[in-house]
């Protein structure tokens, strides 16, 4: 069974169809990237998985569980991380402070618990608190837990909002964009953080993503998606060659489709 499982997704926004009766799936502890030109659906997409657009027809399965209709918080309890193409974080709170949100949602301490102190509440206070030191350092940011997160640099605020989203305990990450605004340093860097987030904490990942060097180079597997319907799915040297998916992509011509067909070849 597919650890998620996508049949005959359909969104409509009025007369425009975003998504088309897409089907899709992926294995426990694959990388796979959705990618497609810009308009084609990607991240309307992932909000109806994430729960965030309302499914107008088909399914959405996650470990045999079906999360069609689930709100956003519902769906992150079943262990579905994500972060934004925008970058999402509470700008005036501290970087602590935007880990631990993200980590109630693994505490089970009742309002009683809360109100009295009682020893599950403290017990659950610290266990997070240590957890938020043990992600600070995994992403890096070890010392910055008392800083505004509106201080960070870009690539920073990028890692605290991966943080975060780890602070659930994922069992799939879905990552939008998490290269957007990062200089080719930077970018390498993501690339080795993301490999290490599945070697390290046995996680799957589900990644949108405009660099087709980091697709290529970190993905299992790779779908694409134009005006809202997949037009290919495969491995990367199958993409990498797809006649259909490179006019679609670059929007060529005919006369054009032999020189780009070599240059996306070499990358």
């Amino acid at each position: 069974m597919p650890l998620l499982d996508v049949k005959g997704l359909t969104k409509n926004f009025g007369g425009l169809t975003a998504i088309n009766h897409v089907d899709f799936s992926m294995e426990e502890h694959q990388i796979v990237s959705v990618i497609g030109p810009n308009g084609a659906g990607k991240t309307t997409f992932f909000n109806m998985i994430s729960g965030y657009y309302p499914v107008d027809s088909g399914t959405i399965t996650f470990e045999g569980r079906n999360l069609t209709s689930l709100t956003p918080e519902k769906v992150a309890a079943c262990r579905i991380a994500r972060t934004f193409q925008n970058i999402r974080l509470f700008q005036n709170m501290l970087v602590a402070e935007n880990i631990l949100m993200g980590r109630f949602m693994r505490m089970k301490a009742t309002i009683a618990d809360i109100v009295l102190r009682l020893p599950r509440m403290k017990r659950e206070e610290q266990e997070a608190y240590e957890k938020v030191q043990e992600l600070l350092a995994y992403v890096g940011l070890t010392g910055k837990e008392n800083e505004l997160a509106r201080n960070l640099s870009y690539g920073q605020q990028r890692r605290l909002e991966i943080a975060r989203a780890l602070a659930i305990e994922p069992k799939l990450i879905m990552l939008d964009e998490p290269a957007a605004g990062l200089n080719p340093r930077e970018t390498e860097e993501m690339k080795q953080f993301i490999l290490r987030l599945r070697s390290d904490l046995n996680t799957t990942i589900l990644l949108i993503e405009h660099d087709m060097k980091l697709v290529m180079g970190l993905s299992d597997k790779i779908t694409v998606l134009n005006y809202g319907e997949k037009i290919a799915d495969g491995t990367p040297d199958e993409i990498r060659s797809n006649e259909k998916v490179i006019k679609a992509y670059l929007g060529v011509e005919e006369e054009d489709d032999e020189e780009l067909v070599e240059e996306v070849a070499r990358v």
